[in-house]
């Protein structure tokens, strides 16, 4: 097989798709005329009639093809037929149509394939099918795979499930294409149309179907010859989205899309474009369970859900949803307590411990057995590690006497009376063995893996002496996410009220103290204090007086966000007398503490943006203003945004992460890809930052604005939000200097010559750098660009990598990879891979046949990748988390970039994991390697010098393990982390001076 050819080997000697076989039964039923009508012509075959004469009459050969929509959807076969260059549409279908064109109004090959963008034709060849049509009959539907908009595999499963007669093996589209119209108009099967509104708006439909005209409705909506009037359920008005869609007449008007219906759903419904009068799809696509929904293809579009929601068939977003009273959720938590009891006596708990434990529990209780018991249950399940449990029945006169038969291997230490909480843990702490103490109340449920995570949180640094939780209420609403002492002595639950999930209470900080609800703290430090403190027996105050006691000898209490705990406040001792001791207590607090009152925040609700961390006074904090979260699979410059923030956390700084385009991923994924100690605000973007601003007045010491589109689109709302930045440098990194890129992209893609001057490019891109102290380039090339615009304030800081070379010899190796985002159609990337593809392939004969091109990478939905996957020998596989076995796998990989700015990430990373390169000549110059010795180059304008480059590194294999040895070389001279580090810390050293 050549690597120029679209196919050599004709996929039609393996076998024959369900499209092309006649199907002698259905054409006769389909088309009752035909009987008499071979009669009267003398045929006696069904086959050889339609071949000879039905064709020609707008016949189709089986329920897969439609000839007269085939003929009508398509111009160019239209009039192909009318010059007689075939005989019928599915002839022109047979011979090429079947690699781009869509056969039936219910599939459509282009919408498949590129919803499936790793159903190359190179994994179609592999499998033996001639398209994407022919994968979706016989392995893509039963995948769940949709092949059109119009059809929704769960929606044919429950009309099958209704009429299981009428569904046959093969298949669930196969099976709807030959329903009686009483049964295919009983329900839909895709949310984008609804059958039965239909026909009961459009009496006329049913005579059309009663008269042969339509097979269904359906048939009729995508059919008729007045495409415009009819609306396809009642959610969808299309006078009144072309009225308020002008933008799309003309492309209308030019026969791309058939109604503005079309549109919308392809296009529109994606957009977040008005449907009808009242539905404001936009802000329904906001909604995080529709979004999920979508991103995990239940739906295919927010309007697919929303219609779904209307007629039944899905849950309520939760929008209007009446709020949990707490009265009703507290209930609720004690009659689970209690539910749970019964259990409990027949399997009895076990905290028998051999040798020391790893942590004690003190817990004082009073009553409440099922409460307590709830508790007990919820901490053995959380963590199977030894515990001493030490149980103070503070006087209880419930079955709590009891508790011994409940819970074996416990130390329970009993009083008479009730001794209260305070005097309770300090006589349990006689009795702590282990080095850790948990102070735990007994109205509570740990979520999974607290207790580890606060274990582990405590012994991660030796100067944290306790760990506080995230306390949520019975409602599900914050109690604290750490908890704040004002300047009067009165506290404060960080985010009370608010829901568990915001970024603010989602990242790992020092805090003044924790509730001992849930409060681990070291044991010799506890024991080093005495305790609580017995000013404030009985209770209220001695946990916020403790670690403020701690925080005295140096310790600190750090929130952990992963500690989650579900707490039933005043479970255990209720609201009576609470008011008045809290009242007395804090009076008791407030005077003895007075010194570090005075550093406190002043009690105000606005003030807790200043008092949710002990600030030491050496932390400085960042605010990081990027396009997106960068994640560093999206690649394009994130990877070196997300190395920069772990970097300045190193460094010792506070970060907060700001989106300038509104976050499409779920929060909760994103916070495994920054350190733990990096706040995101994912419900942020540009139209908030004003207001996020105001709100933080005062609270950053530096923006670092990364990409200078940034800077220039954000320069008016920092300019009039300045007044709220006091003492706060900025820093712009430009990520990459774009004015080359820019003009050589001019050149090579529109072939003509740049406009404006380099000069002229660089002074209107730059232009709003006069706002920073600090610019920032990638390299030394982009920063003397960047002087020649007039800054000479800049620095330089690359990119950050370890030699981590992968395993596999010379000999276990095969193919050629390139990984990279491809973010847009206009993208160097996608330039480069359709380059490649059209250009050097065809220079590549000399390869093994099985030699194949793999495209890794993220790729967002509204790429387009099917010109690439139609090659024979190219196979796609999108984003993939592990690169190591990637790289592995590989002899060779290509980076045949034609325009770029900044500093090639790819080769580095390619370097990195040990698997040599070929570049173009402008990516060799930007990373400064030497050809033949770190990588081959070849010009991007001599695409069999490219070629020749690739089979010569693809067969030498000491050239191969030469080169290899030399980039890895180069990776660790270049992008040594070390050096990256120390020259962050130069920057931000200078931006603050």
């Amino acid at each position: 097989m050549s690597m120029s050819s679209s196919s050599s080997e004709d996929p039609r000697g393996a076998r024959q798709p369900r499209w092309l076989i006649f199907e002698r039964a259905w054409y006769v039923l389909r088309y009752p005329e035909v009987t008499s009508w071979m009669e009267e012509k003398g045929y006696d075959d069904p086959e050889l009639f339609y071949r000879e004469v039905g064709c020609l009459y707008g016949h189709s050969p089986n329920r897969y093809f439609d000839e007269v929509w085939y003929r009508d959807t398509h111009s160019d076969v239209h009039r192909a037929l009318i010059n007689q260059t075939w005989r019928s549409g599915f002839e022109h279908y047979c011979a090429e149509g079947y690699k781009t064109y869509a056969p039936h109004w219910l599939f459509d090959e282009h919408y498949y394939r590129r919803r499936h963008p790793s159903l190359t034709e190179f994994s179609l060849q592999k499998d033996g099918l001639w398209n994407g049509y022919d994968h979706y009959l016989e392995i893509g539907e039963r995948r769940g795979f949709q092949g059109s908009p119009f059809v929704d595999i769960r929606l044919c499963r429950d009309m099958a499930a209704r009429y299981p007669d009428y569904f046959g093996d093969e298949g669930l589209l196969a099976s709807w294409l030959v329903l009686p119209s009483i049964i295919a108009d009983a329900a839909p099967i895709s949310w984008y149309f609804d059958p039965v509104w239909y026909g009961q708006t459009y009496p006329d439909v049913q005579r059309g179907i009663e008269e042969g005209r339509y097979a269904n409705a359906l048939h009729h909506y995508f059919t008729n010859d007045t495409p415009r009037r009819y609306n396809p359920l009642p959610f969808f008005c299309e006078e009144y989205y072309l009225e308020h869609s002008p933008d799309i007449l003309p492309t209308l008007e030019a026969g791309k899309f058939r109604n503005g219906y079309e549109h919308f759903v392809y296009y529109g419904a994606h957009e977040g474009r008005v449907p009808e009068e009242g539905i404001e799809l936009a802000a329904y696509s906001r909604n995080l369970l529709v979004r999920s929904q979508c991103d995990n293809g239940l739906f295919d579009s927010a309007f697919a859900r929303f219609v779904a929601e209307r007629q039944g068939y899905a849950g309520p977003t939760g929008e209007n949803a009446p709020e949990i009273e707490e009265s009703q959720s507290r209930v609720l938590f004690k009659r689970e307590a209690e539910a749970l009891l019964a259990s409990t006596a027949r399997s009895p708990l076990d905290f028998s411990v051999q040798g020391m434990p790893e942590v004690s529990v003190i817990m004082v209780v009073h009553n409440q057995i099922a409460l307590t018991m709830q508790a007990l249950l919820s901490l053995r399940a959380n963590y199977r590690g030894s515990i001493q449990l030490i149980l103070v029945d503070s006087g209880s006169s419930d079955e709590t006497s009891q508790i011994d038969k409940l819970v074996h291997g416990a130390d329970i230490i009993r009083s008479r009376a009730n001794i209260g909480y305070l005097t309770g843990c300090n006589v349990g702490l006689a009795y702590v063995k282990a080095p850790a103490i948990l102070y735990l109340n007994n109205d509570l449920r740990l979520y999974p893996d607290a207790l580890p995570h606060a274990l582990e949180r405590l012994y991660k640094h030796e100067e944290t002496g306790a760990v506080a939780a995230k306390l949520i209420r019975s409602n599900l609403y914050l109690q604290e996410a750490g908890s704040i002492i004002w300047r009067d002595g009165a506290t404060y639950g960080y985010r009370r009220q608010d829901d568990p999930n915001l970024p603010e209470a989602n990242f790992v900080r020092e805090v003044d103290y924790g509730s001992a609800a849930f409060l681990l703290v070291r044991t010799g430090l506890v024991r080093r204090l005495g305790g609580y403190d017995k000013r404030y027996l009985p209770a209220y105050f001695e946990d916020t007086d403790l670690c403020v006691r701690l925080g005295q000898i140096g310790a600190r209490i750090v929130y952990d966000p992963s500690v989650v705990v579900e707490h039933l406040e005043f479970g255990s001792s209720g609201h009576a007398g609470s008011h008045n001791l809290i009242q007395k207590h804090w009076r008791v607090f407030a005077q003895t503490h007075q010194e570090f009152l005075r550093h406190q925040q002043p009690p105000h609700v606005r003030n807790a943006l200043l008092g949710r961390e002990r600030r030491r006074s050496d932390r400085k904090r960042v605010l990081f203003i990027e396009d997106r979260m960068p994640l560093r699979g999206l690649g394009s410059g994130y990877v070196r945004s997300n190395d920069i923030i772990c970097a300045m956390v190193a460094l010792g700084y506070h970060v907060t992460v700001y989106p300038v385009l509104p976050v499409q991923e779920e929060s909760f994924l994103l916070y495994r890809e920054f350190p733990e100690t990096v706040e995101l605000a994912c419900e942020q973007d540009m139209s908030t930052l004003g207001h996020f601003l105001e709100e933080r007045a005062g609270y950053y010491d530096l923006l670092w604005i990364g990409r200078t589109h940034n800077m220039t689109r954000l320069l008016p709302i920092l300019s009039e939000a300045s007044r709220f930045l006091f003492r706060c440098g900025s820093v712009l990194d430009t990520e990459v200097v774009a004015a080359p890129r820019t003009l050589l992209q001019e050149k090579i893609v529109d072939g003509k010559e740049p406009r404006e001057s380099l000069d002229t490019l660089l002074k209107e891109e730059l232009q709003s750098a006069h706002y920073c102290q600090q610019v920032v380039a990638v390299t030394e090339q982009d920063a003397a660009l960047v002087r020649r615009a007039g800054y000479p304030n800049v620095s330089v800081l690359g990119h950050s990598m370890k030699p981590h070379p992968t395993v596999r010899s010379f000999e276990e190796r095969k193919d050629i990879l390139f990984l990279g985002a491809m973010h847009s159609e206009t993208s160097p990337n996608y330039d480069s891979m359709m380059w490649f593809v059209r250009e050097v392939m065809p220079h590549l004969d000399g390869l093994a046949d099985d030699v194949v091109l793999r495209i890794a990478g993220y790729v967002p939905p509204w790429v387009d990748m099917t010109p690439l996957a139609r090659h024979p020998r190219v196979d796609i596989i999108g984003a993939v988390e592990d690169l190591a076995p990637l790289f592995d796998r590989h002899r060779v990989f290509v980076a045949p970039t034609r325009f770029a700015g900044g500093l090639p990430f790819k080769l580095h990373e390619a370097a990195a994991y040990g698997l040599p390169i070929v570049a173009t000549s402008l990516l060799g110059e930007q990373v400064g390697w030497a050809n033949g010795e770190a990588l081959l180059t070849a010009s991007s304008e001599a695409p069999e010098h490219f070629a020749s480059a690739v089979r010569r590194l693809y067969d030498d294999r000491d050239l191969w393990h030469h080169l290899r040895e030399g980039a890895l070389a180069s990776v660790k001279r270049d992008v040594d982390p070390a050096a990256f580090k120390k020259r962050l810390a130069d920057i931000m050293t200078a931006s603050f001076a």
